[in-house]
């Protein structure tokens, strides 16, 4: 009779010790946590909530905000007030800033990929002590400053830079080409300044890629559109979402290139955002702007994370 009353007991002290373990591993992974919740909470909801707040008060004369509640800053967004009788009217000058600026954050992206795609395969199909040499040559323009860069990229493509002086030397133009200060010099800066985002996501991708697959495929006659098709892109397509979210949300909210490259005459999201925290001295509109440009993103990422999941699970 004592026999199962000992094995009882020794059941009972190790299910003690498994829950002190357990109740161990939790404060452990909290402790360990606890820097990034610190971090993200400083700097990332505590700004998100200010913004958020700032949205919903009335501008301060000078700037800054006055502490009335009002939703006036999201109105301003989709109509315009009338200054005698305080009527509302449909404006579209806010939706035409960020349809802009998504359609350039857009192409930017489909060059990025068009440009860092073969680009990645390259890196991908050398030796392997040869791909950090390739990959250092990419990330080098990320030891420079963003600032500088773009002042380099409007040196090139001005009246007067080597784009247009070289091209009339040869004789292809006799007058230079109006490029700097247009969309086509944003789009320039845009692939520009983020390329590495694409090139890096994409090479993770394809250097997994078994190059004994493309081989086989070329020997029961496939061309070369039929093995990009069906066992490249499929590889990279991991590496093809993750590069075209890096370079799309940047792109969208891009101040630096759209400032200096497009000349402030055409305004991006993020030019227009600045400009209420500037001369506008509209802190509520400034931060409504944000936040709706935060929820199109959240919105367009949702979806696809829900598209990705039925497809996945389709396919399961």
């Amino acid at each position: 009779m004592l026999a199962p009353v000992q094995d009882t007991s020794n059941e009972t002290r190790l299910a003690r010790a498994r829950r002190l373990r357990d109740v161990e591993e939790r404060r452990t992974r909290r402790f360990l946590l606890a820097p990034a919740l610190l971090v993200i909470g400083i700097f990332g909801l505590f700004p998100l909530t200010i913004s958020m707040l700032y949205s919903i008060l009335t501008p301060g004369t000078y700037g800054g905000v006055t502490w009335k509640l009002s939703g006036e800053a999201y109105l301003q967004f989709l109509f315009e007030r009338d200054i005698f009788d305080g009527s509302l009217s449909l404006s579209s000058t806010y939706l035409q800033i960020y349809g802009r600026s998504i359609g350039l954050a857009l192409v930017a992206t489909i060059g990025a990929l068009i440009l860092g795609f073969p680009t990645a395969y390259f890196i991908a199909s050398k030796p392997r002590e040869q791909r950090n040499i390739w990959l250092f040559l990419i990330t080098l323009p990320f030891w420079t400053n963003l600032l500088i860069r773009t002042y380099a990229i409007l040196l090139i493509i001005r009246d007067e830079g080597i784009i247009n002086l070289g091209l009339m030397s040869v004789g292809v133009i006799e007058t230079p080409l109006n490029i700097l200060y247009t969309d086509g010099a944003v789009f320039i800066g845009l692939i520009y300044s983020y390329l590495p985002f694409m090139v890096l996501p994409l090479y993770a991708s394809l250097e997994k890629l078994d190059f004994k697959l493309v081989e086989a495929a070329y020997d029961l006659y496939a061309n070369r559109f039929q093995v990009l098709r069906r066992i490249i892109i499929p590889m990279a397509k991991p590496g093809i979402v993750a590069g075209c979210i890096l370079v799309f949300i940047p792109g969208l909210g891009a101040y630096i290139t759209p400032e200096l490259l497009g000349g402030g005459k055409k305004l991006m999201i993020g030019n227009m955002i600045a400009l209420q925290f500037g001369s506008s001295r509209n802190w509520p509109f400034g931060s409504a702007a944000a936040l709706i440009l935060m929820v199109v993103v959240m919105a367009a990422l949702l979806i696809y994370v829900r598209n990705a999941g039925k497809q996945g699970a389709h396919h399961g």
